[in-house]
């Protein structure tokens, strides 16, 4: 007789744990799925793709309905399917609608939610997050209507946010708190070719900035942003896109050990045996967690646990970051902040917009920032990974993989 395997989440890193287990296990598991919207499973990353018009929302999914029919998975997807309570007791849980699935193991994969900052006017109409497909939407209609945007946030998901309004013709303003865009992937000078850039391409910045306030019309409608020195622009839509926060509610609830996400063990296990967790929603030795790469690799060692098979533990690796923007070629990797007893290589091209930035620390790379010339991004990231010693090809290393295979350094 077949476990009952449920699965709280709908998104990238549940029904990736699922389709690994139906990989290992195809028999062990009666697998029930629940989501609070009204689809299949897709790829969250590319709402930036659909958002700028690259692609459309049916490109971006992933498993249809139909796959959860071929899969014998039970899916309850929409609003009123989102599971309120978890009974630890009697191994249950129930959604709004009154939906209740009994389980055997229980896999929760509620994912993040977006910060929303403390400004006067945040709940005015026209102030969303860009979070889901209801957010794109609602963009995608405004950009037809109106003209001026304002994004809250100079990171990853704000620029993303930021040039998909652009290129359905709106005029966007960023506003960031930092001095720097992407500050937390990009160093200063890597930082400044990006926006840069960006202006050129039409984007508008106020940075370092804060905002003050939100104001509204007689319609409850956000039309214009006061920032912290007295400034005010006109806003039609306001975007924030300031961070994301592991979403533990439910959880924490049910009387789950959390700390800033659903604490895990290295086989992604929660305080109760008969609970896993995985993605954006967990903390791992005091790590959180926002880029797809190690979602993907905690849903293949969950999956293996789960499957009953000897599994490898979790480790977290380094992440790199790309910025989905059609054009623009950024690459970062590991600690490149070079404090302490590390060493840079740097290498410049201003005429061709390059900037290369290697980290070295006991001749080993540590961390790399690339801009304009991306292409060993994956080679150095490997290197980083594996902890190569890299003193025979120091010398050329920022050459790239290429250069030093045509010289014969690298075998």
């Amino acid at each position: 007789m077949k476990q009952r395997l449920v699965v709280i989440g709908n998104g990238m890193a549940g029904i990736r744990t699922v389709e690994e287990i139906l990989a290992i296990t195809p028999d062990k598991y009666a697998i029930t799925v629940f989501g609070s919207e009204p689809y299949g499973n897709y790829n969250r990353i590319m709402l930036s793709s659909v958002l700028s018009g690259e692609k459309n929302i049916e490109d971006i999914v992933t498993h249809d309905r139909q796959w959860y029919t071929d899969s014998d998975i039970v899916l309850h997807a929409g609003p009123g399917k989102a599971v309120i309570a978890i009974d630890r007791d009697q191994h249950t849980v129930t959604a709004a609608d009154g939906t209740v699935a009994e389980y055997d193991q229980l896999l929760i994969a509620t994912g993040s939610k977006h910060v929303v900052p403390s400004i006067p006017g945040i709940k005015l109409d026209g102030v969303i997050s860009f979070r889901d497909i209801f957010d794109v939407n609602t963009m995608i209609e405004y950009s037809r209507k109106h003209r001026h945007a304002v994004v809250m946030g100079g990171g990853l998901l704000g620029l993303e946010a930021a040039n998909g309004l652009m290129s359905r013709g709106m005029q966007v303003t960023v506003v960031h708190r930092k001095p720097v865009l992407l500050n937390r992937q990009l160093d200063e000078q890597a930082g400044k070719l990006l926006q840069q850039e960006l202006r050129e391409r039409g984007l508008a910045f106020k940075m370092p900035g804060e905002v003050r306030t939100l104001l509204g019309d007689t319609r409850n409608r956000v039309r214009s942003v006061v920032f912290d020195d007295g400034s005010e622009q006109q806003c039609d839509l306001f975007i924030t896109a300031i961070g994301i926060r592991p979403n533990l509610g439910l959880a924490e609830k049910a009387g789950l050990h959390c700390q800033r996400g659903i604490v895990v063990n290295d086989y992604l296990q929660t305080s109760d045996a008969h609970i896993h967790a995985v993605g954006e929603c967990i903390q791992h030795r005091g790590k959180t967690f926002g880029l797809v790469a190690p979602l993907f690799q905690q849903a293949r060692v969950c999956a293996q646990y789960l499957s009953g098979r000897d599994t490898a533990d979790y480790q977290t690796l380094p992440t790199a970051t790309k910025l989905k923007v059609t054009g623009i070629d950024l690459f970062s990797v590991g600690n490149f902040s070079a404090e302490g007893q590390c060493e840079c290589i740097l290498f410049t091209d201003p005429h061709l917009g390059i900037y290369k930035k290697l980290v070295i620390q006991d001749d080993k790379l540590t961390g790399a920032v690339l801009y304009g010339d991306t292409v060993d991004g994956n080679w150095y990231h490997e290197l980083l990974k594996t902890e190569q010693d890299i003193g025979a090809i120091r010398e050329f290393l920022v050459f790239g993989q290429r250069y030093l295979d045509t010289a014969g350094s690298i075998q």
